[in-house]
């Protein structure tokens, strides 16, 4: 569970041919594209406990410090960066013990992996850093919001410490029967690994934990400065929470959640108001100082993972810049404007075809 189901994860890595062979033909909308997501399934899950993490870890090289690189102007030519694996299926936020139906004891320590990596680094020079950043992406998204002001506290005020929420603002929103299914999702994972140690004291004061594990509510008890990118037709969301394929009632759905310009104008329209919930939902971000928001059309997730979505040719854009470049405006504080939010789908020509979607 990260938050979602071991059988998911298990379908995610070893897909049933039987299944395969019960998949709608979306061949004519779709081409090469298929292979592609099946190549790209175990690598970026969204909130399954593979999400990023299956791959094999970076090859840790040994620093090298560039000689005469600030006087050059080279921008994060000293910054170490340190890589941490996602294991504990609840965004590094639970610390329980529970029995299993077999008998056997589960141990969620998402919490105090995350405290025990922090004390780490921080002995190992991170505690001198002069500027901090926090990020993740997907459930790494969302433990980048739980954390981010505890992050920021272990620094002296003068250090710049900012967080950047990668594809983790999932939303509260009814799935195609009318169901909040990601509401039941959230509860079990609360619930199941005790998290309300992370959770804002000031939410949990009027409302239920599993209300306060949802970055709708989170972001509004956030200090620290935080850029939050997502897509507004976010592909995980929209396969696994909004058309859940035990939900799916006919194939015209099925294509429509695994390739967006597959869906007619009434499924569109479904799609929008899931769009236009998590922009209202954002709202709060306009009047947050130090914020940033790059909030695309494009139907992708985790974007800041892939070179190609990151910034390249076929990069998504908005207000004529990349990811990196409205990242990199906003973490220097070089641009006054860096909250973007985009129109509604099709707007945005820069949405590539190969822009990664799980």
């Amino acid at each position: 569970m990260a938050p979602g189901t071991a059988q998911a994860e298990q379908l995610l890595l070893h897909p049933d041919p039987e299944q395969r062979r019960r998949a709608p033909d979306c061949r004519h909308a779709w081409g090469l594209s298929v292979a592609v997501l099946l190549l790209l399934l175990p690598s970026a899950a969204g909130l399954h406990p593979p999400m990023m993490f299956c791959a094999p870890p970076p090859e840790t090289v040994p620093l090298t410090l560039l000689a005469g690189a600030q006087e050059k102007g080279a921008d994060f030519y000293n910054w170490n960066k340190v890589y941490v694996r996602y294991c504990d299926g609840g965004s590094f936020s639970g610390d329980a013990e529970g029995q299993a139906p077999d008998g056997s004891t589960l141990h969620f320590r998402g919490l105090r992996i995350y405290e025990a990596v922090i004390d780490e680094v921080m002995e190992k020079g991170l505690a001198n850093a002069t500027q901090a950043l926090l990020t993740g992406c997907s459930a790494g998204g969302l433990a980048t919001m739980l954390h981010c002001d505890d992050f920021s506290a272990k620094f002296p005020q003068e250090v710049s410490v900012k967080c950047l929420a990668d594809a983790g603002f999932f939303i509260d929103v009814k799935d195609i029967s009318g169901e909040r299914t990601f509401w039941s999702v959230f509860d079990g994972v609360v619930q199941l690994q005790n998290i309300r140690e992370v959770l804002p004291k000031d939410c949990l004061a009027k409302k239920k934990p599993k209300e306060c594990f949802f970055p709708a509510e989170l972001i509004k008890s956030i200090h620290s400065p935080m850029f939050i990118l997502n897509s507004a037709y976010d592909s995980f969301q929209v396969r696994y929470v909004l058309i859940p394929d035990s939900l799916a009632p006919d194939n015209s759905w099925l294509c429509c959640k695994h390739n967006i310009r597959n869906c007619n104008s009434t499924q569109m329209e479904f799609l929008n108001g899931f769009r236009n919930a998590m922009v209202d939902a954002l709202k709060v971000v306009e009047d947050k100082e130090g914020w940033g928001l790059f909030i695309a059309s494009c139907f992708t997730h985790c974007q800041t993972v892939s070179d190609i979505s990151w910034n390249s040719p076929f990069s998504p854009r908005l207000g004529d810049k990349t990811i990196a470049e409205a990242v990199g405006d906003w973490q220097c504080g070089c641009s006054e404007r860096v909250k973007e939010i985009d129109c509604e789908y099709p707007c945005n020509p820069t949405c590539s075809r190969q822009l990664p979607s799980m």
